[in-house]
């Protein structure tokens, strides 16, 4: 079977036709896509994911995203809190996500807002360390510094279970993520011919150390993509949904020279390694 590790099922493009993202979800089922985790952006979609994880079967966390921290009060680090309090039994429940850095965006390297997304960040690792929470990290231009946080909060020797979702960073990085105790997120970026750097640190790094996700409906593959000129001329781009992750999940049997089954079980294995609480969601 396969494990989704990070998608967004209550996403705008989803949430304007909820049938679609129904379905999808159906046909990634018969596709032995077992379990998605889907993501927690903001406190306003924190009731939203939990009861689209219950109706769809899957499994959901809870964060504040580094995008939406210019919309998020420092309050809702308190309703971030009393949800991970209030749902602690929910066996759905399975990390503190999606959460983390982006030094990608300009208007997010603004001294104030970088301020933000660092303290907002912060306060997340170590909420996930009182609820005893596995974390999902948004990790884009900014593992050195999420690793740096990840360190501070844990102490000396401390160690994480979690996920750098979509990474792309260096292979030291990588290394530096794995010696922490994270699992890394390969998805639709690593399907493109040309994401040469990405592909390499997917063919060479321990299979132990890797776990698949779509981020639906956002990072759509190879095959779902079409340039600005294409869309311009009508072309419309496919829509990304978990029924995408087991061709993922062939991209990187390929770039690995391993048969698909192999690469199914291994990831497989290592989402429930990272994330605990999967276990007891699957078939």
């Amino acid at each position: 079977m396969w494990i989704d590790t990070h998608c967004h099922l209550d996403a705008p493009e989803f949430k304007e036709n909820h049938a679609l993202a129904l379905t999808l979800r159906a046909q990634a089922a018969i596709e032995n896509v077992a379990v998605c985790v889907l993501q927690g952006v903001l406190a306003a979609n924190f009731d939203t994911v939990r009861r689209l994880a219950h109706q769809t079967g899957d499994a959901y966390a809870l964060g504040i995203h580094p995008l939406f921290v210019s919309r998020a009060q420092d309050a809702d680090l308190d309703l971030l809190d009393v949800a991970l309090t209030t749902h602690r039994d929910d066996p759905r429940l399975v990390a503190v996500g999606e959460i983390g850095l982006d030094y990608f965006v300009p208007a997010l390297q603004e001294p104030e807002l970088l301020a933000r997304q660092q303290h907002f960040y912060r306060a997340q690792l170590k909420l996930a360390k009182k609820h005893g929470l596995p974390v999902i990290l948004h990790v884009r231009r900014s593992a050195d510094h999420v690793l740096k946080h990840l360190r501070a909060v844990a102490g000396p020797g401390g160690r994480w279970l979690g996920i750098a979702h979509a990474f792309n960073g260096s292979p030291q990085q990588a290394q530096a993520c794995i010696a922490i105790g994270l699992k890394l997120g390969f998805g639709g970026a690593m399907t493109f011919e040309a994401a040469n750097q990405l592909r390499r640190l997917a063919a060479s790094l321990p299979l132990e150390a890797l776990v698949l996700e779509t981020d639906a409906p956002d990072i759509p593959p190879q095959w779902l993509y079409t340039t600005a000129a294409q869309r311009a001329a009508g072309q419309p781009q496919g829509i990304n949904s978990p029924l995408e992750l087991p061709r993922i999940g062939a991209v990187l049997a390929g770039l690995r020279g391993v048969p698909v089954a192999e690469i199914e079980a291994a990831t497989t294995a290592n989402a429930l390694a990272a994330l605990p609480r999967l276990q007891a969601l699957l078939p």
